[in-house]
């Protein structure tokens, strides 16, 4: 029982071990990369720019088109007239362009539109 115990901290030291030594390459690497700066010009990403326009054109089509259908439910449900129901939805649709200006200034944070080199 006792050889179990200490082959269980042996193993746990290695591991800890092991992990300060990645942990170090790991470092070590992000210091290389952030001292190494290109003066070159910027291009365009194109790859990154095609997914976030995918997504916020996906993303659009459903915060927009609960929107407009929220409005019409919720002015039923509140027994609201035709104008109010249009007031409604141009209520939610103004919450629906601010959920996207966030999703995009995201994604353009996430996946960079340029590159240097």
């Amino acid at each position: 029982m006792l050889n179990q115990v200490e082959k269980t901290r042996q193993n746990k030291r290695l591991a800890l071990a092991a992990a300060g030594v990645f942990g170090e390459i790991a470092r070590a690497n992000r210091t290389l990369s952030t001292m190494t700066t290109s003066t070159g010009s910027r291009r365009i990403n194109w790859p990154s720019v095609i997914t976030v326009i995918s997504a916020a054109i996906l993303i659009g089509a459903e915060v927009f088109g609960a929107a407009f259908a929220g409005g019409w439910a919720l002015s039923i449900l509140f027994g609201l007239d035709t104008f109010g129901e249009h007031v409604l939805q141009v209520v939610l649709f103004l919450c629906g362009v601010a959920v996207m200006a966030a999703f995009m200034r995201t994604a353009a944070r996430v996946e960079p539109f340029t590159r240097k080199g």
